[in-house]
Parts: C-alpha cells; sequence; structure tokens
C-alpha cells in the first residue's frame, strides 16, 4: 500500500494498513512528530511487515555517490555545509502546504530533504540548532536553520533554508579543508534540473559527474519490492525517519517567531 495523503492523515492510515496485512510505503512526513514513529517501529516489528517512509532521495545514485566522496576524504575535512530549497505556491491557497489543519508547510514539505540529506551524506546527528520561521496562515512559509553536527566524519556547521514564498531554488554544498562538493539539483533531479555532482579542489579544477534520466522515484519503488522478494536491507529505514523528524520537532520547539 502507498500512502499519500495530507500529513496529518499518514500515522493513522499506516496504522490501517498494517492491520490489514499490507506492507506499507508511505509519504514523507510519515508522522507529525518523532514519537508516532516509535509505535510504528513497534508495529512493524510486531507484524513482520516492511514500513517506510517514502524519501526518495537516498535513493538516487548522486547522493550514493555524493556519500561515498565524503567518506573517502576527497573534499578534506568537511567544516560546513549548506542546503536551499525553495518554491512559490502563495498562489495555490487551497494546496495542504498552505493549509495548518492538514500538517502543511515547508518545514514537513521540504524541510525534511534540506535536513536529512545532510544527515545521510554525513553519517550525522545536530548537537546543537536554532531556527527563525515566517508563517502565514498557522504554517511555516520561510524557515532559517543553523547549528552544529558530529558523525564520523567529524563535526561540522550546517545552514538550511526553506521556503513556499521564493522563487524555484535548491542547492547542497559541502565545504572542506581540500575542495567542494556541490549537488545543484539534489532534490528533484530532472525537473529542476540535471542530476550531477560537482567536485572543486582547492586550485579551483572542477570534476562534473552525471547521472541523466535516472528516476529516483522508480528506484524507491524498485528497492522496496527488492526488500520484500530478497530481503535487502531498505535504504531508508524507520529508524532513519525518526531521526528527521527528530530533527523538525527541534526547529519548531526551538525556532523564533519573525515577521
Amino acid at each position: 500500500v502507498y500512502i499519500p495523503l495530507p500529513n496529518t492523515l499518514h500515522v493513522e492510515w499506516t496504522k490501517k494498513a498494517i492491520a490489514a496485512g499490507k506492507h506499507v510505503l508511505t509519504e514523507k512526513p510519515i508522522a507529525m512528530v518523532a514519537s508516532e514513529i516509535d509505535d510504528l517501529i513497534a508495529l512493524r516489528d510486531a507484524s513482520g511487515l516492511l514500513v517506510a517512509e517514502a524519501y526518495m532521495i537516498v535513493h538516487h545514485p548522486q547522493w550514493i555517490r555524493a556519500r561515498e566522496i565524503l567518506q573517502s576524504g576527497e573534499i578534506g575535512r568537511v567544516s560546513h555545509a549548506d542546503a536551499v530549497f525553495t518554491y512559490d505556491n502563495r498562489a495555490d491557497t487551497g494546496n495542504i502546504r498552505n493549509r495548518a489543519e492538514t500538517g502543511g508547510g515547508g518545514i514537513r514539505d521540504i524541510g525534511v530533504y534540506t535536513y536529512s540529506s545532510m544527515r545521510f551524506a554525513m553519517q550525522a546527528e545536530p548537537l546543537t540548532l536554532s531556527a527563525r520561521i515566517r508563517r502565514e496562515g498557522g504554517v511555516d512559509t520561510w524557515a532559517q536553520v543553523v547549528g552544529e553536527m558530529d558523525g564520523p566524519l567529524g563535526r561540522f556547521t550546517f545552514s538550511a533554508m526553506t521556503s513556499m514564498r521564493l522563487a524555484a531554488r535548491q542547492q547542497v554544498v559541502f565545504h572542506g579543508d581540500k575542495g567542494t562538493l556541490t549537488l545543484p539539483a539534489p532534490f528533484n533531479p530532472g525537473v529542476f534540473g540535471e542530476a550531477r555532482l560537482e567536485l572543486r579542489d582547492g586550485a579551483g579544477n572542477l570534476r562534473i559527474e552525471r547521472w541523466p534520466g535516472v528516476n529516483h522515484y522508480v528506484l524507491q519503488v524498485e528497492n522496496f519490492a527488492r526488500t520484500l522478494r530478497e530481503g535487502a536491507a531498505y535504504p531508508c529505514p524507520l529508524e532513519f525517519s525518526k531521526g528527521t523528524q527528530e530533527m523538525i520537532d527541534k526547529v519548531f520547539a526551538y525556532g523564533e517567531e519573525i515577521e
């Protein structure tokens, strides 16, 4: 079963699908708060069913390759990473992303990508964070998050900006002491732009790696099916999704409201 309902209905209908004996792939964010994912993990383990969040970017080879490059040390020790994801849907007033009662807002819709892509690539978790949030009609339409993360590759600062009221833009950059790694279309490759990595060393030399025509939604479904058929580890287990939701929860908890 695939569940693409509004955010506030994800947990309820995921539980119903599990009760019906179905494997479930639920759209991100799979829950509204991290504690709800504990219930889903318990139900998954008790039922033996595959229950996962539809978080497609971790299935894309550009992100798998980005993690490999960062782990290899090719750009040196990463001291900072920044991510941006924006679009403008102000004219679509009926859109569920613009409605508080459906769990809308940019943080849940696209912050899930800017925050968790850094977690995935650097295998890191936030140590500290602060946030500024602008709202309209009860939903966040702009947010800036800054802080520190730490993991096996070391501690680094990060920044992430999301908005539903700015011209379309997306990019992720990892900045090391030997070079930079840039993903110009990190979240909607093939729609926003070409799936590629840009590696620039300290001397300014540029190397580009490309993945034309790759569809991460197809890869996501194929990996889901492979896990069911062959028992392969699913690339986005609920435990990873819980870590992302915990970060989202902290953004809302610590966020400063601005005009």
